[in-house]
């Protein structure tokens, strides 16, 4: 959600970090959720935002990555319009898919974000399942035109024990490649409303979930993990609960890019 259109990539590579998400994109451009949209806490660390997907659609962040320079590896986050109803969200995300395949080095599908009406009902057994197998049809064809690229399945840090452990089988059984976790919660009592949290607060949970996605998976599934990295020890957290790689956002917004430095050299 940093860089939503692609705008920034060697700019950002050059800060040393390993690799980059792009988007969240949808198939066509959308303002996003009304502002004011974002929101900063700075006693408790935190960032409320409702955002919305806001973004210049998946043609623009093509031709982003198509004139991007640096090497960094680079992900493309993809999404469903608002208006997209649930039952037909799955042609948004092949659409998205199809679309960003060539030029990124893995595609990581959203849907988990707080802030478009219903998306986290697609991780319901009604919907997740059989969005899934529809990725993973395109992900084949995809596949033999222009190499592998992983997937990854952005998860969110609210869901329940049962849920969550319905979701891993789901990702393993129908073979995307990783996970991450974890997206903001809604669980909070923010002054400025409702939205996702990030930030410290969500540490906490974020790597309760982290923990038990890792048990649920086994030890060689990959996950990215994120969620209220503000430090070089809560990175390492992560790492040791059973990381694979890292996202920073919020911590970033706070500490600049000493940040990226800090943990490249204590990592």
């Amino acid at each position: 959600g940093l860089d939503k259109n692609g705008e920034y990539i060697d700019s950002l590579a050059s800060l040393g970090i390993g690799f980059i998400e792009v988007g969240t994109v949808t198939p066509k451009p959308q303002t996003g959720n009304p502002k004011p949209r974002i929101f900063r806490n700075k006693k408790e660390k935190s960032l409320l935002n409702r955002l919305g997907f806001n973004n210049k659609g998946v043609d623009y962040l093509v031709e982003k990555l198509k004139k991007r320079q640096s090497k960094v590896i680079v992900g493309s986050s993809i999404g469903k319009n608002f208006d997209t109803p649930n039952d037909k969200a799955y042609e948004d995300y092949v659409y998205c898919l199809e679309k960003v395949y060539e030029f990124s080095d893995y595609i990581a599908v959203n849907v988990s974000s707080p802030n478009t009406k219903d998306l986290r009902k697609l991780s319901s057994k009604d919907f997740f399942d059989s969005l899934l197998k529809k990725l993973k049809d395109s992900h084949s064809e995809l596949s033999i035109k222009f190499g592998y690229k992983p997937i990854f399945i952005k998860i969110s840090p609210d869901e329940t024990p049962d849920s969550l452990a319905l979701i891993c089988k789901s990702i393993v059984s129908n073979k995307m490649d990783g996970i991450i976790c974890s997206n903001t919660t809604v669980n909070h009592y923010e002054k400025f409303g409702s939205g996702g949290l990030s930030g410290a607060p969500l540490k906490i949970k974020s790597n309760k979930i982290l923990t038990f996605v890792r048990d649920e998976v086994g030890k060689d599934f990959p996950i990215i993990a994120s969620g209220g990295v503000m430090s070089v020890e809560d990175y390492q957290e992560k790492i040791q609960l059973g990381a694979d790689l890292v996202q920073i956002y919020t911590g970033f917004i706070y500490e600049g890019p000493k940040l990226i430095q800090d943990i490249n050299k204590y990592s």
